[in-house]
């Protein structure tokens, strides 16, 4: 098993590169920093592990960014993923200084694949299946705002774009009864060891009957079919500790800031 920090290690020389921003529509370099336009007017701000001078200089930046997506109408939030291990100095302040808004801290977590193909028994009823039609995807995104609390009838079309593109991604979805219960996206990172998971969401009443943890030993099989070895999620405290059970490891924090024009 590798320790946290190997996979913290494989995490910065190979997701901190091309492979983050490889479905961006545009990017521009500010010194360290990759400004990054994405399908669905969003703007990201990210950047490889920086050495002392490079942290040193970045709070100054701040508002430079802001220009550069200022200047990009279309563009109606901006978010600037920071890692906590970065330890940059001042970081903080610069962000919330010009009008950036933190979001709840995430758990960086990582592990290998093979550790999370494990049989989960399924309540009686539910199955998961692979999706690709936009029906399915509509319905899966309909769950997922009732899951958030917020509308994400936007999100349906990114991922139709997406998988039209045909970079890998998988959509999983667990049902019962005709209804999508439990849904999560696979993401392999092209030219990496790495598979992300992303999107976890299951309904309440659903919830503790080891569905999501079926769906991710089942997207780590995928990934394993795939050649990915390990597995990575920036993982809220409710996915956390599921993902904890099912082998990954908590490697860093990381918070994402968001301006809103």
């Amino acid at each position: 098993m590798m320790d946290a920090q190997t996979l913290l290690r494989a995490y910065d020389q190979e997701l901190r590169t091309d492979a983050e921003t490889q479905n961006a529509l545009s990017e521009t370099h500010l010194g360290l920093l990759r400004l990054v336009t994405f399908d669905g007017d969003q703007g990201f701000v990210t950047y490889p592990h920086p050495d002392d001078a490079e942290a040193t200089q970045m709070p100054q930046l701040v508002p430079r960014v802001l220009d550069h997506f200022r200047e990009k109408p279309t563009i109606n939030q901006v978010e600037w993923k920071t890692r906590d291990h970065d330890g940059v100095l001042g970081l903080h302040q610069a962000l919330v200084g010009n009008g950036f808004q933190p979001d709840d801290p995430e758990s960086i977590m990582i592990g290998e694949a093979k550790m999370l193909d494990v049989n989960v028994q399924l309540p009686a009823g539910v199955t998961l299946r692979c999706v690709t039609e936009e029906a399915d995807i509509r319905r899966m995104t309909a769950m997922e705002s009732l899951v958030f609390g917020r509308p994400l009838d936007d999100m349906a079309d990114v991922l139709l774009r997406r998988l039209a593109l045909k970079d890998g991604m998988q959509l999983w979805v667990a049902e019962a009864e005709g209804q999508i219960v439990s849904a999560g996206r696979l993401e392999p990172v092209v030219g990496t060891n790495f598979a992300g998971i992303w999107g976890g969401a299951t309904l309440e009443s659903w919830r503790g009957r080891g569905i999501y943890r079926a769906l991710t030993a089942t997207r780590s099989r995928s990934a394993l079919d795939l050649g990915k070895t390990l597995i990575y999620s920036d993982s809220t405290e409710y996915s956390r500790p599921i993902l904890e059970r099912s082998g990954l490891v908590k490697v860093s924090t990381t918070t994402p800031y968001r301006w809103y024009r």
